[in-house]
């Protein structure tokens, strides 16, 4: 069984979109054969054919009933009659002032209307209009067997069937959304673990993924080959394809982020969004077919170019690009307010070697320009607001990326990358084992959390400057601790020696967090039962330690400390996450770093 999932998740919305536009054109090969595109219209369904793909669509609600391909007379399977196949919209949406959770609704097309017709190219679009009441419909108006999933060169597998994860083959672990395979239709499926997260990508990687079948050989893809329309930057993790056969088109999410990028819009707020061989199809981004005014061809597009630099001083890395830094365009706003911007476009680049940078086919408006870069914590922004227009070529010249930092490095855990990857990752329990994530993205494994109760059943981790490995000694999140049914907050320790302590200097303990999920975080030095230096009060949504994301929403954390406070040898930083009551309340670090005041010695 095959189908197609298309899902547009939006907490709070009042918004104007195309719900559907589907074109089939002619290819080269095809018009050397003759063959011309058709569109025939039903009373409930519409077919597209162009003598290679027919696509029948529902009338006027606008759903993909049936893909006619290579001799297959339908990739997707309505035989059970679930609502939930085919192709289609869906949205998550609520009112503001709603303490519902949110409602899930299909959105289905009221309007058919045909925007070309002609003997290459045929577009048609399904439209529905919000007719300003309220009730139980979002304020909306809207225009085989496949058995083997693909998400990237490494992450493919074959699948279990949607009935083994239902009882009494399948059993539901700590979520709905993770069930371990017990008697599935194929022997070879029975222990694993089947939960969707663990196929989630980064916008940035998420270019191609869909399914393969075999008899016959049949693949069936969802290609982004721009992120532009999607929010929360090139980070942004959300879902791809996972068993069902589904496969996912996310273009809003709170996944891995939460309330800090929800979608809100207030009455009568203006929104408008269009969205839109797989390095073929991101070569030929913006696509030149669609007739639809609100889709900007590359002509009516503009571009922009500079150089950047990086000045740390004290950095050994000083003007070193090999990171190859993050440089993008997306609404005005604040010093990394692009990971949850959320209701326009993004443009993102990296820039080369030297710095330098081209952003190519940005849709025109006002837009900052942003910038992060492997090996250096913090954010960059050109404060400058840039108006793109149609046709514009605008170069900024050389602008300069200053890390925040105070004095000298005297020690530091972890790489900046915005990732905890480069820490501890445990095996996970045998009886969780997922055979793909054995040598790579070790943290996509289920039930790594249980893991640190069983690594550390008394005592929390204690880390050693100078002699502790952050890639084994460093536990990749500050988890609760589990003691019986119930789950406490932890407190680690960092120890280091220092000499010559400078007591009339501060120093900075700099903190870089690649992810929080409702955590509380204290710093204190020396003393573990004294007055915290620092305190976050409850930070962070999205859920990455269950699902397995090893990133999410950044945040950087400048603690100065009292020279008063440090002694002359020995000295301990506590980091404790105070909260409990969940074993998915947690912190992920990305990097740890210790300052000193100008011309400090460094630490032993």
């Amino acid at each position: 069984m095959g189908m197609l999932f298309k899902r547009f998740q939006v907490p709070v919305v009042f918004v104007c979109l195309l719900i559907m536009v589907i074109a089939l054109t002619v290819s080269s090969q095809t018009q050397r054969s003759s063959n011309r595109v058709t569109l025939t219209v039903r009373n409930s369904r519409v077919v597209m054919d162009n003598g290679i793909l027919r696509i029948t669509i529902s009338k006027p609600q606008g759903h993909i009933i049936a893909i006619k391909y290579n001799g297959i007379d339908n990739l997707l399977d309505l035989s059970n009659g679930n609502d939930n196949l085919g192709g289609y919209w869906d949205v998550v949406w609520n009112s503001p002032r709603s303490r519902n959770i949110g409602v899930l609704e299909r959105l289905d097309g009221t309007e058919f209307k045909i925007i070309v017709q002609t003997v290459n190219h045929v577009e048609v679009s399904f439209k529905r209009y919000w007719t300003g009441f309220h009730g139980n419909t979002v304020p909306l108006s809207t225009d085989i067997r496949f058995h083997y999933m693909v998400i990237s060169d490494k992450k493919q597998k074959q699948m279990p069937a949607e009935i083994d994860r239902r009882a009494p083959r399948g059993k539901h672990l700590d979520y709905k959304e993770a069930v371990l395979i017990d008697g599935p239709i194929e022997a070879n499926m029975k222990g694993q673990v089947d939960d969707k997260y663990q196929y989630t990508l980064d916008h940035k990687d998420n270019q191609v993924h869909g399914w393969i079948s075999d008899n016959p050989s049949t693949g069936f893809w969802i290609i982004t080959p721009s992120y532009e329309f999607k929010t929360g930057g090139p980070l942004k993790q959300d879902l791809t394809s996972h068993t069902g056969p589904t496969s996912l088109a996310v273009f809003i999410g709170d996944h891995y982020i939460g309330n800090d990028i929800h979608f809100r819009l207030q009455y009568g707020e203006y929104w408008k969004k269009t969205l839109g061989p797989m390095r073929k199809e991101v070569l030929s981004w913006p696509y030149s077919f669609p007739a639809s005014k609100d889709y900007l061809k590359s002509h009516q597009r503009g571009s922009v170019t500079g150089r950047l630099l990086i000045q740390d001083r004290y950095s050994s890395m000083r003007h070193n690009l090999a990171g190859f830094p993050y440089v993008g365009l997306a609404l005005p706003g604040q010093l990394g307010s692009w990971q949850k911007e959320r209701k326009g476009y993004q443009f993102w680049t990296r820039a080369d070697a030297n710095g330098n940078f081209v952003i190519r086919n940005v849709i025109p408006g006002y837009y900052n320009l942003y910038a992060w870069a492997p090996g250096f914590v913090g954010d960059f922004m050109h404060h400058v607001t840039i108006f793109i227009t149609a046709g514009a070529r605008i170069n900024l010249g050389v602008l300069t990326f200053q890390p925040p930092r105070v004095g000298p490095t005297l020690w530091e855990i972890g790489v900046p990358d915005r990732s905890a990857a480069e820490f501890f990752i445990p095996y996970p329990n045998p009886k969780y084992m997922n055979s793909l994530y054995m040598n790579f993205e070790k943290y996509r494994q289920y039930g790594l959390w249980e893991r640190y109760t069983d690594l550390y059943p008394k005592y929390d981790l204690v880390y050693r400057v100078g002699t502790s490995d952050y890639r084994k000694d460093w536990f990749f999140a500050q988890v609760t601790r589990r003691v019986g049914r119930n789950y406490y907050g932890t407190r680690w320790q960092i120890k280091f020696n220092l000499h010559n302590v400078q007591k009339r200097s501060f120093y900075t303990l700099r903190i870089a967090i690649a992810t929080s999920h409702m955590s509380r975080l204290e710093v204190r030095v020396n003393y573990p039962k004294g007055i915290a230096l620092f305190m976050k009060n409850q930070f962070g949504g999205g859920n990455a330690i269950a699902r397995h994301g090893i990133h999410g929403l950044q945040w950087n954390f400048e603690v100065p400390i009292k020279g008063t406070l440090l002694f002359e040898g020995e000295n301990t930083i506590y980091l404790t996450q105070s909260r409990g009551g969940s074993k998915f309340i947690g912190i992920m670090y990305d990097y740890i770093r210790l300052e000193g005041p100008s011309h400090a010695r460094r630490a032993t």
